[in-house]
């Protein structure tokens, strides 16, 4: 047990009574002055309102400065959150352009697909013939071969010789055959040999590959006189192909040559049609037969 000083004990005890009865005046105080201020209000209502606009004039600057810090970070969180938000939905809307942007290219995919087999459409063929359909793979142009690599081989019934065509008409023939894929010679390529006959007015001639753009036309009559844009079909001499396929149209003459416009765009196939049309001629390979003669001794 602590014992505290005499003079620290007395002390303590002479403050406590004098503590409570100061709380008790303080109470009562309160009471007083809020009993006062009630009934001067019921009095003099204007002197209360006066004192207590002054009070509020002397208050309203401590409560603006108090106030002010609060709606601050108010409004920083309030920006904080909608930037939150923008950059969600921005992320969403990004996520969604992205997916639009997919569906998009898969729909011009499709269009441009639909609008090369509906090309490919218009070639009819003659009833009971064979014919195949295939997507090329490969476009092997240069500067010394024109071909095609197509998805389309001996499984499937493709043969050296079938015509390749597209919806506008001829545009070469198969020269290899796998298992798989086939090779097509352009009629633009070097090795390619066409007979052709001029609608209209029916000169016959052949059609040679240089490599460019336009074959030409070579071994017409002396005195054939061609219109540029004459239409140019096959003759079916040589059993190569039936008459009557379109190959291109007559160009203007350069230097005595005349020059064919294919029919179809050689640079932009995507889909042709091998058409078997069991002709004799057709399996004469002219790339081969080329090779087979480099190779025999001189």
């Amino acid at each position: 047990m602590t014992v505290l000083p005499r003079s620290t004990g007395w002390s303590y005890l002479i403050a406590l009574p004098w503590r409570s009865i100061n709380q008790r005046l303080s109470a009562i105080l309160f009471m007083a002055a809020a009993l006062g201020l009630l009934v001067m209000g019921r009095m003099q209502p204007s002197l209360i309102e006066n004192a207590r606009a002054h009070a509020v004039d002397g208050i309203a600057p401590v409560l603006d400065a108090v106030a002010w810090p609060i709606m601050a970070a108010e409004n920083a969180t309030a920006r904080i959150r909608t930037y939150l938000s923008l950059q969600e939905e921005n992320q969403r809307l990004r996520a969604s352009t992205d997916q639009l942007t997919q569906w998009q290219n898969a729909l011009v995919a499709l269009q441009s697909e639909n609008r090369e087999l509906r090309t490919l459409l218009h070639f009819k063929t003659e009833p009971g013939l064979a014919y195949i359909s295939a997507r090329v793979i490969a476009d092997t142009g240069g500067p010394f071969v024109r071909s095609l690599i197509v998805t389309a081989g001996k499984i499937d019934g493709v043969r050296e010789g079938m015509a390749a065509t597209t919806g506008d008409g001829l545009i070469g023939r198969v020269i290899e055959v796998g298992n798989w894929s086939s090779r097509v010679l352009l009629i633009t390529d070097l090795n390619s040999r066409i007979p052709v006959t001029i609608a209209g007015s029916g000169d016959r001639a052949i059609l040679a590959g240089d490599n460019s753009n336009q074959p030409k036309l070579y071994y017409l009559p002396q005195d054939a006189m061609l219109n540029p844009g004459a239409r140019v079909i096959t003759s079916g001499h040589g059993g190569v192909f039936p008459p009557g396929l379109p190959v291109g149209v007559v160009t203007v003459a350069a230097r005595g040559v005349y020059g064919v416009m294919p029919v179809a765009d050689l640079g932009r196939i995507n889909y042709v049609r091998l058409v078997d049309f069991n002709l004799k001629g057709g399996s004469f390979n002219p790339l081969q037969s080329r090779i087979e003669a480099e190779d025999k001794p001189h």
